[in-house]
């Protein structure tokens, strides 16, 4: 069976029966709300039952691996979301918050073997981050659904 077809168009986004986690970053509240408020209103109109979504808050960006570490372990998920906002300071932690933070989510799920839609902003400014949040937080609903699909068909 082949699985590839390129330049053919995906499938139609459907989200029903999914079970989806996030995790969101309080960190710069104001964007990771907005951005969680985007994601959730969008796996709701991809079908994703309220009921079958977990939202749970961290900190910040370096506990949100964890915490999708701790829900893939939970298990029964065929996705997750990490959301979050790190905004450039005038010194070099900016760098290692992003950095680490990436690696942990990408390390979690290769590790999980689940898809995790990585939505944690990492901007020059606060300006950048409001400019973002709505369409990253709908992008990371759709690539959670979207991967779920794509995982189920190669399973």
């Amino acid at each position: 069976m082949q699985y590839a077809n390129k330049g053919a168009a995906p499938l139609p986004l459907d989200g029903k029966g999914l079970r989806i986690g996030i995790v969101q970053a309080r960190f710069n509240e104001d964007i990771t709300d907005a951005l969680a408020a985007a994601c959730l209103g969008e796996l709701e109109s991809l079908g994703v039952a309220s009921s079958d979504i977990v939202h749970i808050t961290v900190p910040g960006a370096l506990e949100v691996p964890t915490a999708l570490q701790a829900l893939a372990v939970r298990g029964g998920f065929q996705a997750l979301i990490a959301l979050g906002c790190i905004i450039r300071g005038e010194t070099y932690h900016f760098e290692l918050v992003a950095n680490e933070s990436g690696a942990g989510v990408s390390r979690v799920a290769l590790d999980a073997r689940l898809p995790i839609a990585n939505a944690v902003l990492t901007t020059e400014n606060h300006a950048q981050a409001v400019a973002r949040q709505e369409e990253k937080g709908r992008d990371a609903a759709r690539v959670a659904v979207e991967m779920a699909q794509l995982l189920a068909r190669i399973k």
